[in-house]
């Protein structure tokens, strides 16, 4: 399922799923989506401290979410900041109000297991794109092209050299892209959470503060868990929150040394999830075509619209 196009004077929901965020944070961050033509409402307990990391109790979240579903004067929902906390969500989801009300979710890092959900269970298109908090609040923190390519409906765009996409392994390959963050899916395999990846998947994986042998270690996991074995492609984010400058050729020698037995196309850099600059939205679940042949002119080509418009 598609959501609807989010356009400018579109409503969204301002929510924390996941951990506490700093208000200031927040409302720096609604403000600027206000600047961009948008109106916003910040849920009853986005702001909420307590229990412990928690933005409110899983009941208080699990309300706010399920609320902004099925409030039809809400267009979008887009998450203040990840953290931890929305894997406790997963079990009370109610798939028959999502279904009801297929809307953009924006959110990235924890809400991994969120978009998993919404794939597995909805089969809804989510975007794994800039948060409230997290970017909007900063200087240049939102790639703004991929925002509205992504939510107003394009029908075919690119990413390349210049998103930080960079060749490991050359080739040709098209999926559907799905992934997130790889900690958060590796975590969820052995339950019934686990993303499932289709026949023909373009896999996205990226993460923070993950060394080398952290990455080797979780590739190895899914390679074994068997998730790779419908993937085409792997494209990873861009390292510079997992590893400083001068180790990032050790860092893509561990990765290639996990996926030693893929033999799809591997690309590397993508400014998207836990990044320093302008953060790229990414919608999961549509078809997308990886083309690696050219190491100067990577490419990801998106053939499809996001949105439903």
């Amino acid at each position: 399922m598609k959501p609807a196009a989010l356009r400018v004077g579109a409503t969204l929901a301002v929510l924390s799923p996941a951990s506490t965020p700093k208000a200031e944070r927040v409302h720096r961050g609604s403000e600027r989506l206000r600047e961009l033509g948008y109106e916003t409402v910040l849920y009853p307990h986005a702001l909420d401290s307590g229990p412990l990391y928690y933005a409110g109790t899983l009941e208080q979240r699990l309300g706010d979410l399920h609320a902004a579903f099925a409030d039809p004067a809400i267009d979008g929902i887009v998450c203040t900041r990840g953290g931890w906390g929305s894997a406790e969500l997963l079990p009370y989801l109610d798939a028959a109000l999502i279904r009801a009300n297929p809307k953009i979710f924006v959110g990235y890092s924890d809400h991994s297991s969120l978009h998993s959900w919404f794939q597995n269970e909805a089969d809804l298109v989510t975007f794994y794109a800039p948060m409230v908090a997290a970017d909007f609040a900063r200087d240049g923190g939102v790639d703004l092209a991929s925002w509205n390519q992504a939510l107003q409906g394009d029908l075919s765009w690119s990413l390349g050299k210049s998103d930080g996409l960079k060749v490991l392994r050359s080739g040709v390959a098209e999926g559907r892209l799905l992934g997130g963050c790889l900690s958060i899916l590796t975590q969820g395999l052995g339950t019934p959470y686990a993303q499932v990846f289709g026949d023909n998947t373009i896999l996205f994986l990226e993460d923070i503060g993950m060394k080398p042998y952290q990455w080797d270690r979780m590739l190895v996991h899914l390679h074994y868990s068997g998730r790779l074995e419908g993937v085409k492609g792997i494209v990873f984010g861009d390292m510079a929150q997992c590893v400083a400058e001068e180790e990032q050729e050790y860092l893509e020698r561990a990765i290639l040394h996990s996926l030693r037995d893929f033999s799809g196309p591997i690309a590397i850099g993508l400014s998207c999830g836990h990044v320093n600059g302008a953060n790229i939205t990414l919608p999961l679940g549509v078809q997308v075509k990886l083309d690696l042949r050219e190491w100067e002119h990577p490419r990801i080509d998106f053939v499809e619209a996001a949105v439903s418009v």
